[in-house]
């Protein structure tokens, strides 16, 4: 596996060896021993998803206040365009995000540490995403971001098109009013 830092030392981005002939590919997707070896993490995951979203959907910008979940994702069918917010007052990279390509074409993952807001934008006419998260899902710890709050100013390839939202994704809080971590 090889590690490829992002703009916030946090937030990285991992490429798995891939096996492949005319057959096809064999991937080793997770490793918790090699992980860590490379990462330097140490992180115990708890919960597995898998999330499949139409072409033009944007989840996001998700985030538990409590319960906080550090997250491992990649993408098995599709290409989404997927985003890490840091909401650490303390940290040097507050308000600031990172955005990368994740597809099946890839096998790119993304790490995304507790303390962080993840979205992500469908680029494709689907996708099917799965992650890692390492605390399990708490619907009264849940907050969002907006996806278009001008002080986060996130450059989402929209192509001139109108993301599809959940109802909770239109309803979400501007940074400079939500509630952060320390």
């Amino acid at each position: 596996m090889k590690v490829i830092p992002t703009e916030i030392p946090e937030v990285l981005l991992l490429e798995p060896k891939v096996h492949g002939d005319h057959r096809g590919f064999f991937i080793e997707s997770f490793n918790q021993q090699v992980f860590a070896d490379k990462t330097g993490l140490v992180r115990t995951f708890v919960q597995d998803n898998h999330s499949r979203s139409k072409g033009g959907i944007l989840r996001g910008l998700h985030y538990q206040i409590q319960a906080t979940q550090g997250k491992l994702l990649r993408v098995i069918q599709g290409e989404i365009f997927d985003v890490a917010v840091d909401l650490r007052r303390s940290s040097a990279t507050f308000g600031q995000w990172v955005g990368t390509v994740l597809s099946a074409e890839n096998h790119r993952q993304f790490w995304v540490p507790e303390g962080f807001a993840h979205g992500f934008y469908v680029m494709s006419e689907s996708a099917d995403v799965l992650y890692k998260t390492t605390d399990y899902y708490a619907p009264e710890h849940e907050r969002t971001v907006l996806w278009d709050d001008p002080d986060l100013a996130i450059a989402w390839p929209l192509a001139g098109q109108v993301p599809v939202l959940s109802a909770k994704d239109q309803q979400g809080t501007r940074l400079a009013e939500a509630e952060v971590f320390a």
